[in-house]
């Protein structure tokens, strides 16, 4: 019996110690500390310091996107609302693009990027996966207006302060597009608290 027990008890330490789910923060330093290293041994001091400053935008910028589109995909089996449907798609459609331009530009660059969601945006997607209907799109709305308010922010300093061009023009052209997001789902919100 107390053999039974202890097997019982390994078995299950094993099991725990080999989970393959990836702890999200380890994978956020986890790629912070590959393009630290990367940068460090190709510049220094202060044009390493902006370099990793670029790559720390590009690690937010790509879990972000990761997010909206995760988000999305709820939204559309989730949501109630056609307006919140629409708006959904749309996030799709401008985060995919954005994604896939952002993924080759890190690769040319050189910049790992995060292949989950960091930890941060992970919270974000476990405060909406219980809910559904009204609840769902109230939380929603108010979630994407939050997380966009957020990327317009990053997008202008990375359109002003990146210190490569690419990154910079990356952020210059996709700004406009998180401002339109931003203008959609606060016109949502109005319209929603007006029902």
């Amino acid at each position: 019996m107390k053999t039974q027990i202890l097997l019982t008890m390994a078995l299950g330490g094993l099991l725990f110690a080999c989970d393959p789910s990836p702890n999200r923060e380890d994978t956020k330093k986890t790629t912070e500390d590959q393009n630290e290293e990367r940068i460090e041994a190709t510049s220094s001091g202060n044009v390493a310091d902006k370099k990793e400053d670029d790559a720390e935008f590009m690690i937010e910028a790509a879990s972000g996107g990761m997010l909206e589109v995760q988000l999305a995909n709820m939204a559309l089996q989730k949501g109630s609302s056609p307006k919140v449907k629409e708006f959904a798609q749309m996030m799709i459609k401008d985060h995919g693009k954005a994604n896939k331009e952002l993924k080759a530009l890190a690769a040319s660059k050189n910049i790992s990027l995060p292949e989950a969601l960091i930890d941060k945006h992970q919270q974000v997607v476990n405060d909406l996966k219980d809910k559904s209907g009204k609840d769902f799109d109230d939380a929603y709305i108010s979630k994407m207006k939050k997380d966009h308010k957020e990327d317009v922010e990053e997008f202008e300093e990375a359109s002003q302060e990146a210190t490569d061009p690419e990154i910079k023009a990356f952020a210059t052209k996709t700004l406009p597009v998180l401002k339109n997001h931003l203008q959609h789902v606060e016109q949502m919100g109005v319209t929603r608290e007006n029902m």
